[in-house]
């Protein structure tokens, strides 16, 4: 757990502090830093830390979230404008990039930015000074960037939705947030965490059922989904959380659906056929119910409803390794 002026980062998984090892070693340089990560898995936060860990701590910490912001107004927001620059301009206004001046600015969604605006923050980044909507005047700025994305930017420059040069601009530095269902081993602690945050004068704790209940769900919303969760279950709950005082989705949930949730590249990786997401999804199948077996592969095909030689011809079909019988 690390706590930096009271920004806490859960980090008991060992790929989650492999991650916060490698923001340490670069938080007081000046490059640029893109997270990617699924919605909710905590990338404000990251950026956050970021800034309270490194020298600029002591300037302005500006965030934006791209995609709530209409085109239209994007330009001005980020860049500022002059009086009288276009029909509603009745003012001067500062943009973010000089607000955050010193310090960091953190654009989340970066893969919303429209072309036409991609072309301008490049040129504001390479040159460190931007101007106003309809000024000629340039304005110098220091700031360190840190960008956010959900989905590949890869995917957007090769189809030409993304500036190539603005990505190799941001990607200085990716760092890649693991979702909370790769992390599950973080879930009691963060359980504990929210629950001191939002029931301090409570002792709440959890039952066994309904611990494995939480750690076994696939939190699609991830950090953010049991944040709220466990915000909600302090609002009725007073000593002990039970199974039933879980939502629904938590205490049903199918896990032929958590498997499909939990399999993206099926999905997201819009060149597969056919032939080759049936094939995706029957490997992590057997590889799951492996895994919640430790590898006993008589357990796994009972769970599967398959008889043990057809199990087997299928996990040497995938080429899939056992640990145990």
């Amino acid at each position: 757990m690390k706590n930096v002026e009271s920004l806490t980062l859960i980090a008991k998984n060992d790929n989650m502090r492999e991650m916060i090892s490698r923001i340490d070693k670069i938080v007081d340089s000046d490059s640029s830093i893109l997270l990617v990560g699924e919605t909710g898995v905590g990338k404000e936060i990251i950026a956050e830390y970021v800034h309270r860990s490194s020298s600029r701590a002591g300037g302005p910490f500006v965030k934006l979230g791209l995609s709530a912001m209409p085109p239209d107004l994007l330009e001005s927001e980020l860049f500022g404008h002059v009086k009288g620059s276009f029909t509603s301009a009745s003012y001067e206004k500062k943009g973010l990039f000089e607000i955050a001046h010193n310090g960091t600015i953190f654009l989340d969604d970066i893969d919303d930015v429209p072309v036409h605006i991609q072309t301008k923050l490049l040129r504001v980044l390479e040159s460190r000074e931007l101007m106003r909507v309809g000024s000629t005047v340039p304005i110098p700025i220091d700031v360190r960037l840190i960008t956010a994305t959900k989905i590949d930017l890869k995917d957007l420059v090769n189809r030409n939705l993304f500036r190539p040069d603005l990505f190799y601009r941001i990607n200085v530095v990716p760092i890649k947030i693991p979702p909370l269902r790769a992390r599950r081993d973080d879930i009691p602690f963060l359980i504990e965490h929210f629950l001191l945050q939002y029931a301090p004068n409570k002792k709440i704790s959890l039952k066994n059922e309904a611990m494995r209940a939480m750690v076994g769900y696939s939190w699609p919303g991830n950090v953010r989904e049991l944040k709220n969760v466990v915000q909600r279950i302090t609002l009725y709950v007073d000593d002990e959380i039970n199974l039933d005082d879980l939502p629904p989705e938590i205490r049903n949930e199918n896990p032929i659906e958590f498997l499909l949730k939990a399999c993206n590249k099926c999905y997201v990786d819009g060149s597969m056929n056919f032939d080759q997401i049936v094939k995706c999804l029957e490997h992590n199948l057997l590889s799951e119910a492996l895994k919640k077996t430790n590898g006993n592969q008589t357990k796994a095909a009972q769970n599967l409803g398959l008889s043990l030689s057809t199990f087997r011809d299928k996990v040497k079909k995938h080429s899939i390794n056992c640990s145990k019988e």
